[in-house]
């Protein structure tokens, strides 16, 4: 009984520092609505996935690259390893998808790493239900299958 006691604080702190970490806190400023990238793709921003690869197989934004989930240490080194060689003024949209935003794991995390490491412009796509419902189901273009080779 004591051994379950003495879990409670540290799970609640692992919640707080999860929803901490949600899409939520990302400014306004970070965003940038479906709609509007949608007419930027024939500029062909970078457009980094950082949610799970069985979304992204099933369908994702056409030229995005699969980096993975960015909740994990793993999602967040595959990270910096793709934008490594990229000019800190590039711009960069990250996307997830996989849950509604207020909840999504993997923006916040991808975003605060993309500032930390000194880039100027990203944004994140702003996904208020999934990426079915806010992006497939509203007619804008897709792609299906394996991953874009990173470094495109």
């Amino acid at each position: 009984m004591k051994l379950r006691i003495a879990l409670i604080p540290l799970i609640l702190v692992a919640t707080l520092a999860a929803v901490a970490q949600t899409a939520n806190t990302i400014s306004p400023s970070d965003t940038i609505e479906p709609a509007d990238l949608v007419k930027m793709l024939p500029k062909s921003p970078v457009i980094l996935n950082v949610g799970p690869r069985t979304i992204y197989l099933q369908a994702h934004i056409p030229t995005a690259e699969y980096v993975g989930m960015t909740y994990e240490p793993a999602g967040i080194q595959a990270l910096r390893e793709r934008v490594k060689k990229l000019q800190k003024r590039t711009l960069i949209v990250l996307y997830c998808g996989c849950c509604p935003w207020e909840r999504c794991p993997n923006l916040a995390p991808a975003l605060n790493e993309m500032h930390s490491l000194g880039f100027k412009n990203v944004k994140a796509l702003h996904i208020s239900q999934n990426f079915g419902a806010d992006w497939v189901n509203k007619g804008y273009p897709i792609q299906t299958g394996q991953p874009a080779a990173s470094g495109q």
